[in-house]
Formats: structure tokens, sequence, C-alpha cells
């Protein structure tokens, strides 16, 4: 129950010695013998007891003091010392009491800040939507593991698995970023581990008997469409990098004295730096795009709109044109076909392959292994082989029939 009242506090006298009057939960007003008159709290925290400053009177009031002590006191309930809390806001320059919403507006302006990809500041902007109805407008150090799955649980209903795991993720993210900035102790998403149904792993079509590839590699040659669509396919056969990663390519990735194309790790699935050895066909593929799109930031610009990469369904659109249903063929297969061809010719190493299709290895200690050996020597051999090996397929003609033999 409250003691003190207005009238208490504004007729506190100065004595000889400095004296405390209790208002309760901890609170009391200090009034120092020179008559400066401090609100305290004092707790316990991890069995230390503590005492934490609430102002100056008469700047701070008796009602503003107990609204600061009752913040503190819910602090304290969910594990963090607000002394500590404090201090760190302090050194960091982070204002307390923020909600998800502020921190991850903070956490996207600091993306914006490093030049992640425009495409993934957007992809993230878009996941937070979901989070949002549910605790966006909540105090970043309030939200629980609970108010998160039920967030996750209303995506996954729809079906969308993925983008269940991906919000979790981007939430995490949020969550450290209030954690290093003093708003919070914790990250509730780490109490989620095992919660969430796993996405099924999602086979792409793709074709990979060496007559129907040669098939293939005439029918993109003869395309009649837009000629930077049909120079992506070729290029995109001969890299097989993700669609994404080739749609994004920009002139700048690019060391023509050493023949490789280097993709940033913020445009790539693992977050890491790959590199492309660029082989003499891949290379002369380039050369004809360049006077092309020589005016675009990128490779291979939309047509309409030369500061915007090429459309993410261009690629697959154009496979369906040549007569490849969903189920036969698509611009992600280019990578399966070759994962598939070059395994199979039993000249190249699975790590060399791996690291090519950078693949990221589930065993950690394989994956320092691989990450440190890189095995580029033999990367740049198996990527000229495997341009020769498809000119080789596409100068078989078909047999009299229209098949393939």
């Amino acid at each position: 129950m409250s003691k003190l009242t207005q009238m208490a506090v504004k007729n506190a006298k100065p004595r000889e010695r400095p004296y405390k009057i209790a208002d309760g939960a901890g609170m009391y007003l200090y009034v120092k013998p020179s008559g400066a008159r401090y609100w305290r709290l004092d707790y316990r925290y991890r069995n230390k007891h503590k005492t934490l400053a609430l102002g100056v009177y008469p700047e701070v009031t008796l009602a503003e003091a107990r609204v600061k002590r009752e913040h503190a006191r819910r602090q304290i309930a969910d594990g963090l010392d607000p002394s500590h809390a404090r201090k760190v806001a302090r050194l960091t320059g982070a204002k307390p009491g923020k909600t998800f919403r502020d921190v991850a507006e903070e956490l996207i302006e600091k993306m914006a800040s490093e030049e992640r990809a425009q495409v993934t500041i957007d992809k993230t902007k878009w996941v937070f939507d979901f989070a949002y109805p549910f605790f966006g407008d909540r105090l970043i150090n309030e939200i629980t593991a609970q108010e998160v799955l039920a967030a996750l649980r209303t995506v996954e209903a729809k079906g969308h698995f993925e983008t269940a795991r991906r919000l979790r993720s981007k939430c995490g993210q949020v969550f450290r970023l209030a954690i290093a900035t003093g708003r919070t102790e914790r990250d509730p998403t780490q109490d989620l581990r095992g919660a969430l149904t796993a996405p099924k792993t999602k086979h792409y079509a793709t074709i990979v008997k060496p007559d129907e590839i040669g098939a293939l590699l005439r029918k993109i040659e003869s395309y009649t469409g837009h000629p930077t669509t049909r120079l992506a396919l070729q290029l995109i056969t001969l890299t097989f990098v993700r669609p994404g990663e080739l749609r994004h390519a920009e002139w700048k990735e690019f060391d023509f004295n050493e023949n490789i194309w280097e993709i940033p790790a913020e445009k790539m699935k693992m977050r890491r730096i790959h590199r492309v050895p660029l082989s003499k066909q891949a290379l002369a593929i380039i050369d004809t795009v360049r006077p092309i799109s020589c005016k675009s930031p990128y490779l291979f610009p939309t047509v309409s709109r030369h500061h915007r990469p090429m459309s993410e369904n261009t690629m697959t659109g154009a496979l369906r044109r040549m007569g490849y249903a969903k189920g036969a063929m698509t611009a992600h297969g280019f990578r399966a076909m070759a994962a598939t061809r070059l395994n199979e010719m039993g000249k190249w190493s699975a790590d060399a392959i791996e690291r090519q299709l950078a693949h990221q290895e589930t065993n950690p200690v394989r994956r320092a292994y691989t990450h440190a050996a890189e095995f580029w020597d033999e990367r740049v051999r198996m990527m000229q082989v495997w341009a020769d090996y498809l000119n080789e397929l596409q100068s078989k003609l078909p047999a009299s029939d229209g098949n393939e033999k």
C-alpha cells in the first residue's frame, strides 16, 4: 500500500542526517541534509541487494516515480536487472521502452546502411508484416515465446511452413539487436527450436539425360524471344547459380582479368561470398550481352527499366514457351542438372561440386574443412570441362524422328 502523499513529499524537511520516507514496494524518498530529495528503489536481483535511482524531486513527481517503479518491477519479473539495462542503454545511446516494431525498423535501417540488396530488405519488411498484428506494438522486453509462436502458427495454418521458419529467424534478429542495445536480455525465439513444422524439401524439375540436355540447349539457342532472356538461360546453364543470383548479377561483381564472378554474401542464400570461375563460353556470352545492357548496373535488366533486374519469372516463362511444362524443367533445375552430370562424370570430388553449388555442409567439422579448402583449382578446371561438355551435347544432331538417341 502506498504511504506517501504529494503533500508529504512537498513538506519533507531536511534533517541533520539523511533519511528515507517509504512509499511501498521498495520505493522511497531519500532526503539529504541539504534539502535535496531523490527517488530511490531498493530491490534484489540474483540474491544481491541493489538500488535504482528514479529521479530527483520535484523534476520527477510522486506519480512519475511510481510509474518508473512499476516499470522496473516488470523488468525484474522478466529476469532483467533494471540498473544494468539502464547502463547498457546509456552506453549504446538506445532509448528504453521500444516496441518490437521500433527495433524491427532499426534492423531494416541497419541493413540499408550495410548496403544489403534491396530485394533482401523488401523481403524482410514483408516477413515482419506477419508479426506486427500480434506483437508489433508490444514492448520488446515483454514479448513472450508464446506470443511469437501464435504468429508463427497462423502462418503455418496457411501451409506456408518456409515463411514461418523465415519469420522466426527474422524475429530472432530483432531480439538479438534489442539485446545488444540494452532493450531486452532474452531472445524468446530460442525457446521455439523444434516447435515449427519442418518444410518439405523442394525438388525442382530438371533434365539430366544427355540427349535431352542437348535438345534443351538447341531450343535455347534458337529461342526467338528477347535476346537477354536467351543469354541468361545460356549463362545459367554454364554457371548453375541460383536464378535470383543470376538475375541480380551486376557488372561490378565481375573480374575479367582473373575471369571470376564474385557474388556478394548478401545475395547468397547461405550469406557467404561465392566465386564462380568463368569458362571461355561464359565469357563469350557476357561479351554478347555487354552492348545490350551496358547502360544498366545489371547484366540482365528488365526490358523496360534498365535500373531493375530481370523478373523472377522470365527464364522459367521462356522454358514454358519452349514447350517445357512445370514438371519438366525450371530455371532452378539447371543446378540439379549440373550436379547430376558432374557427379556421374566421376572426375570431380563431391566437395568441389558442392562448393561450386554453394551448398552448406550440415556437419560443422566438414563445413569448416570445405570452407577452408575451397577446391578452387579443381573448380576452375571443372567449369571449363562442363562448358565443353555442354557444347558437345548441343552439337549432336537429333534423330530423324525428332527424338534424341
